[in-house]
């Protein structure tokens, strides 16, 4: 499946719009990861712990989008934004939306 931000795909004709899809993840950070993240903050650095979160969140956000879109059958999804939220200090959410739409 074609996953893009971009509203078109070159050289493809969409012959169907199936609608808006979503995917989320919310993902929590563990108490000794966070004390260390911001001892990293504080030397300087990047927080590898951190980054490895947020990319678990982004993939599980993708793989949900594409699963809605899927069962929509759609065979791509256009206009995709990704937004990243932090809820109640401790928790990250990944969202990510787009139009689920098929291509010739």
């Amino acid at each position: 499946m074609i996953i893009t931000t971009t509203n078109t795909i070159e050289g493809r004709k969409i012959i169907d719009y199936r609608g808006i899809v979503v995917g989320e993840a919310i993902m929590g950070a563990n108490v000794f990861r966070d004390f260390f993240a911001q001892v990293t903050d504080i030397v300087g650095g990047r927080s590898g712990a951190y980054e490895t979160k947020l990319q678990d969140a982004r993939d599980t956000a993708m793989h949900e989008l594409e699963e809605r879109a899927k069962a929509l059958g759609a065979t791509a999804v256009v206009g995709v934004d990704l937004d990243y939220e932090v809820v109640a200090d401790s928790m990250l959410m990944v969202s990510a939306s787009g139009t689920a739409v098929v291509l010739d």
